[in-house]
């Protein structure tokens, strides 16, 4: 959708396909918006088009109370991309710009921060500054509506260098103080700021586009979950899924629920929406970094409908995609834990958990660990392969953070004695979110690109080929 007229007649019929994908601006109101907007739609000569919120909001346009703007899923561009752009909106969306500033962000890419900010501005209408800035009001936002926290913590849990900048930036993005966007939550949202926090977590909604398979991904998350990290309860529909992170600050504990009634097959699923979470930090900081991680796992930024069209149209897979329309191709909450898990299995990850794996200062049930660290297992079994990628990982030799160049990442993983073109097929999927690998074995179709990982999904999910 680079063209206006395109993007105008996607507003006019609130197609919610793009929502995220690009922002509309209404120049007569100061407001801007998702495509799907209930609202009026503006005149064509009053409407400006932006490709994220951050630049909007730094035409000085405000976010419309109505349809919520900065709370669509992110664009699925910046999953799919692996150049510099690409990799640079994940790594903002870690927070590594919050943690590291534009000089960390522009080291991990290997370029100046003067080329990064060029690129992005030139590109999206913003920097890496001002995006960061939108992505802490977000954060700001959904706990000043879901929690109790007095405002100077949550001033400093989203990022913010001061409460000044705190305030002045909430008032800019959505055009009201904090106190006022509080009192605006949702009525479930000021139910909960009842309950004490953080004990009792934060209430989440992470959003998705498009229909969403959730009963596949809950299946994979139980048949691979590793005892003392991970665990799922409940019966097939409504089920639960817990597991333990580790972060830049601190820990924490995320729930993510299924969704009762969500379909388990094509029949009747929704067209967009959301999965409900509930984190559990050690420290508010990593509220972003927590969430960014899960949409990862659930693969909640893709856009379903490019990849259904794609698969649609070959014979094999259409069948397949009727049945499922929106499967997803889940990524991971930890990407140098899943590379060792893919290596050694669920049962050997588990052994690995229990001897080498950090005690939680406060277990919670069945999760009482979080995964050692590659250092750690570097250090303690240094032999074979487990050996060999574990101290890669720990030097860098193997980067597969949100912000790694995939292809170095596939040359550094070949380059791994011991590891199999499968293993590490499976380790690109997963740890690097790569929406078009293809292990070894006979050729897939070319029609498939660039989506063979999720045709892959389709397969399995049909029985027609097997998890490792």
């Amino acid at each position: 959708m680079t063209d206006e007229d395109s993007r105008y007649e996607a507003v006019r019929s609130r197609d919610a396909r793009f929502d995220g994908a690009f922002f509309f601006a209404v120049e007569t109101t100061g407001i801007y918006c998702r495509p799907s907007c209930p609202a009026v739609t503006p005149k064509r000569h009053n409407v400006r088009f932006f490709a994220t919120a951050a630049a909007a909001q730094g035409s000085g346009f405000r976010a419309c109370r109505r349809c919520r703007p900065d709370a669509v899923p992110g664009s699925a561009e910046w999953n799919v991309r692996a150049d510099v752009v690409g990799r640079a909106m994940r790594m903002i969306a870690d927070g590594v710009v919050d943690r590291e500033g534009v000089a960390g962000l522009a080291a991990r890419l290997g370029y100046s921060g003067r080329q990064v900010q060029r690129q992005l501005t030139g590109e999206l209408g913003a920097g890496p500054v001002a995006l960061a800035r939108a992505q802490r009001a977000h954060a700001a936002r959904v706990l000043l509506q879901t929690t109790g926290l007095p405002v100077t913590r949550i001033a400093f849990a989203s990022g913010f260098a001061s409460v000044r900048q705190f305030n002045d930036t909430v008032r800019a993005v959505y055009a009201a103080t904090p106190s006022e966007l509080r009192a605006a939550a949702p009525r479930a949202g000021r139910a909960s700021r009842r309950t004490p926090t953080p004990a009792a977590g934060i209430p989440l909604r992470l959003a998705h586009r498009g229909p969403y398979q959730a009963g596949p991904v809950f299946d994979l998350l139980e048949h691979e979950a590793v005892e003392g990290v991970e665990d799922i309860t409940g019966r097939p529909g409504a089920r639960t899924y817990r597991r333990t992170l580790r972060l830049p600050h601190g820990t924490a504990i995320a729930a993510v629920g299924e969704r009762p009634g969500t379909p388990r097959t094509g029949t009747g699923a929704h067209p967009g929406g959301w999965l409900d979470a509930r984190v559990h930090l050690t420290d508010l900081r990593d509220l972003t970094t927590a969430v960014q991680r899960l949409r990862r796992l659930f693969d909640l930024d893709a856009d379903p409908y490019a990849v259904d069209e794609r698969l649609g149209a070959d014979a094999r897979l259409a069948p397949l995609v009727a049945a499922r329309p929106g499967l997803r191709s889940p990524g991971a909450a930890d990407p140098d834990e899943l590379a060792v898990r893919a290596l050694v299995g669920r049962d050997e990850a588990a052994r690995l958990v229990q001897r080498y794996g950090k005690r939680l200062d406060a277990p919670c049930g069945s999760l009482t660990h979080l995964f050692p660290e590659p250092g750690v297992l570097a250090g303690a079994e240094p032999d074979g392969t487990l050996g060999a990628l574990t101290a890669a990982l720990a030097d860098g030799a193997v980067r597969l953070g949100p912000g790694a160049d995939r292809d170095a990442a596939r040359d550094a993983l070949a380059a791994v004695p011991g590891l199999d073109a499968r293993t590490a097929a499976a380790i690109r999927t997963r740890a690097l979110g790569d929406p078009d690998v293809a292990p070894p074995g006979p050729a897939l179709p070319d029609s498939w690109r660039p989506w063979r990982s999720y045709a892959l999904n389709h397969l399995r999910a049909a029985g027609e080929l097997e998890y490792r």
